[in-house]
């Protein structure tokens, strides 16, 4: 949105030291100086702009989440437009970030909770309260909430520091394999040290790579079902269309198929029901409830 000259209106209120509203003559102390000791987030706004109404909300929870890592000036452009001059914001809403007295990062335009927390992570990837282990659960959590861009930029921010972090490998492959990028998952995964390669989150995409790839050979699962109802003893089916499902989300039932495939003949194809259990458990990893009852279950028919 461009700028123009509308009724002016009062910013939110100030909230703490880590969030406050600053003008022209104050912009140097609050935004400046301040980022000399932490990184400042610089939201130019104005009360005309209807996404500076949906942005800044949300730039203020994912700050003050924080706990003073960060720190968010907030500039009314109407009232303030010498600053905004000064340092070309042409479009609202704008954010820039500060760190040691430069602008080193910014947006333009309304972002989600999890773009704006991402951008915040890579801010302050570098400084020393904010160890990369924090960064990786942060990435791992957007993941799973499906946002695989802000995850993917955030593994990455990690790997500019550490080139060789398998986690940080692992999790980028993962985000390429959820996009349904194969490929780009196994040229991920490929630089992974080999010292490395026993991670457990290494072994987890390795696998889910592996499943996936044998997914799309397993053929037309409705086919396969029709064909298994009518010869239930047809063990190589069975097999096939567990592993179609399994590819396809379909856990559960793909974890009973290989079960009473295991109940049925555990010594089939060289155990390879029990094999590929195995390697379903490491795709889906320790956070998935069916692996732990997939687990036990597998156990009392091996050991009955």
């Amino acid at each position: 949105m461009e700028f123009g000259t509308k009724k002016s209106g009062p910013g939110a209120a100030a909230a703490g030291d880590v969030i406050k509203d600053t003008t022209t003559a104050s912009f140097k102390v609050d935004v400046i100086d301040a980022s000399k000791s932490v990184p400042v987030i610089v939201d130019f706004w104005a009360s005309w702009c209807g996404p500076c109404k949906q942005l800044t909300p949300l730039i203020e929870k994912v700050v003050r989440s924080y706990s003073g890592k960060v720190r968010l000036a907030k500039v009314n452009v109407d009232e303030n437009q010498a600053v905004a001059a000064q340092l070309r914001v042409q479009s609202l809403p704008t954010v820039l970030a500060f760190r040691d007295g430069q602008p080193i990062d910014g947006f333009v335009g309304a972002q989600p909770e999890s773009a704006i927390k991402a951008f915040v992570d890579r801010l302050i990837a570098d400084d020393a309260d904010l160890g990369l282990g924090e960064l990786l659960k942060s990435a791992e959590d957007l993941m799973e909430q499906g946002d695989l861009q802000a995850a993917a930029e955030i593994f990455a921010t990690v790997l500019q520091e550490d080139r060789a972090n398998a986690e940080a490998l692992a999790g980028l492959a993962s985000c390429y394999l959820r996009s349904g990028d194969a490929t780009r998952a196994k040229q991920t995964l490929a630089l992974v040290p080999p010292d490395k390669r026993e991670v457990a989150a290494v072994r987890s995409v390795e696998a889910a790579v592996l499943l996936a790839e044998k997914g799309s050979s397993a053929g037309d699962l409705s086919a396969l079902k029709r064909r298994l109802a009518e010869n239930p003893e047809d063990h190589q089916v069975r097999y096939d269309l567990a592993v179609g499902l399994a590819a396809n989300g379909e856990r559960g039932e793909a974890l009973e198929l290989l079960l009473d495939l295991v109940r049925m003949n555990s010594q089939w194809n060289e155990e390879a029901a029990r094999k590929q259990l195995l390697q379903f458990f490491d795709a889906w990893g320790p956070k998935e409830p069916l692996v732990n009852d997939g687990r036990r279950r597998l156990s009392s028919i091996l050991f009955r």
